[in-house]
């Protein structure tokens, strides 16, 4: 087996969260009195770092799009989080890992805490040997910087052995930057488009295939 590690992103690769993250956003917009976008543009939320993605989106300073994802949290952390599911097929693709003895990290932009509060309430947390994220100030959001703390936590030396799987660009690049094989996903938030453009080692279409590569058993 080439791969003993998997590191997987939470949002779009383990659960649709996009109800309660883009509830969040709407609320946050409305707060501070700016035009809340279409669905479309809403779902640009979901996976890339939010402090920048609300700086970029409205146009506004870091500090201001800092106090955005507080009034974001107001709402995320009672209702939002809850309004998410695992997709289906994705606790089999993790059993099947477990029992084939790799070790399953998560690495997430999603502040730690929401992730290991999400992975326990939904039932998945047994099957992670290790659960990061990103700090609630704001830092460790990059995904490259969340991808060295999961390694380091998890004592990881040969990286040549560990792949990192997720539904967008930002989860790939940063994979590549971290000098890690990577696999996309295309059941969650990102198009085929913008994963090949990526340039992932692997693209799967649903869990179930996702699991066929990892384990090495449809190498593309």
């Amino acid at each position: 087996m080439r791969y003993q590690t998997v590191l997987l992103d939470l949002d779009g690769t383990i659960t649709d969260s996009g109800p309660g993250i883009m509830g969040g956003v709407r609320y946050a917009l409305e707060k501070h009195g700016m035009a809340v976008p279409g669905e479309e543009q809403l779902r640009t939320f979901i996976g890339p770092p939010l402090k920048e993605q609300f700086r970029d989106f409205c146009g506004i300073t870091d500090d201001e799009a800092g106090e955005m994802v507080s009034s974001y949290r107001e709402y995320y952390g009672e209702r939002g989080i809850f309004e998410n599911r695992v997709y289906d097929g994705v606790i089999g693709l993790l059993k099947r890992l477990k029992d084939a003895g790799m070790t399953v990290a998560m690495a997430t932009s999603k502040p730690e805490k929401y992730a290991v509060q999400i992975a326990e309430h939904f039932g998945f947390a047994e099957y992670f040997d290790f659960i990061g994220g990103a700090l609630m100030d704001g830092r460790r959001t990059e995904k490259q910087e969340v991808i060295e703390y999961v390694l380091a936590s998890c004592g990881v030396e040969d990286r040549s052995t560990v792949i990192m799987v997720g539904d967008r660009r930002y989860d790939i690049e940063g994979a590549k930057r971290a000098g890690l094989h990577s696999l996309g996903v295309l059941y969650g938030y990102g198009s085929r488009e913008e994963l090949e453009k990526a340039g992932p080692d692997y693209i799967a279409a649903t869990p179930e295939e996702a699991g066929e590569i990892l384990l090495g058993k449809n190498r593309l």
